[in-house]
């Protein structure tokens, strides 16, 4: 079932074009990752995505419903956490169903059994400076499932994390995906964090930006630990070098 459909984006900027022509597609339950250089347009493209931008052509549509321009359907997370620093992680997390107008005790209810599913249970009266860097993650990702239960899109998420942790916490994000039923676009510069984590892969690439590809990952997730050495990996590898090398 198609969950999130982008057609034809097009955007430009003082007469520069950024996005040609852009169509993608992210079904119920899976991740799909936007892989590019930097300033290919792919920040660009989730803001069109997440309503906060308008388009110059083409549409974004979410569960058959045009939400074109649209903001307030579909949560977007940023590279870095920005989680608030004077409240506690019970009140950063539930702070999307405040600004939608629910009352605090009722926005803490609703939070609450989430806390235990994303791995949190017993930081909720915390600060976001006692939590680590992948607890603060977590944290900042419950917050985004707070403000749209449905799609969410993830702007570089892990960058920021040590190799440990972040291979623990790409096993942890697929397997609440799975609990919750979550769809997730995701961006990434790594090519190895794309192939380990997606069921499909798109290649944006180009001035302005273009989908110069898409590549679908066959084996099954959860990986096993050890899929990034074997010959399937490292050939979804150079088809994906082949298509990024053959548009530049």
């Amino acid at each position: 079932m198609t969950k999130l459909e982008v057609k034809g984006i097009c955007k430009s900027f003082d007469g520069k074009s950024v996005l040609q022509d852009v169509s993608i597609v992210l079904k119920e339950g899976e991740l799909v990752s936007l892989l590019g250089v930097s300033g290919g347009g792919k920040t660009t493209l989730f803001h069109i995505i997440s309503g906060l931008l308008q388009p110059d052509r083409g549409s974004v549509w979410l569960d058959g419903e045009d939400i074109t321009n649209k903001p307030g359907h579909i949560s977007y997370m940023l590279q870095k956490d920005l989680l608030l620093p004077y409240r506690t992680i019970e009140d950063n997390v539930t702070l999307p169903l405040l600004l939608k107008g629910v009352k605090k005790r009722e926005a803490r209810r609703r939070a609450e059994p989430m806390f235990e599913r994303f791995g949190l249970e017993g930081t909720q009266k915390r600060y976001p400076a006692q939590l680590s860097g992948g607890m603060r993650q977590r944290a900042a990702l419950l917050r985004t499932y707070m403000f749209s239960q449905d799609v969410a899109l993830l702007d570089e998420p892990f960058s920021a994390l040590d190799t440990l942790t972040k291979s623990s916490i790409h096993k942890w994000y697929l397997d609440v995906m799975e609990q919750i039923r979550l769809s997730t676009l995701f961006i990434t510069h790594d090519i190895d964090e794309a192939i380990l984590l997606s069921d499909r892969i798109y290649l944006l690439s180009g001035a302005p930006g273009k989908i110069a590809g898409e590549i679908v990952i066959r084996e099954k997730k959860p990986r096993s630990e050890d899929f990034a050495l074997t010959p399937e990996f490292l050939e979804y590898k150079r088809k994906i070098l082949r298509l990024i090398h053959s548009e530049a």
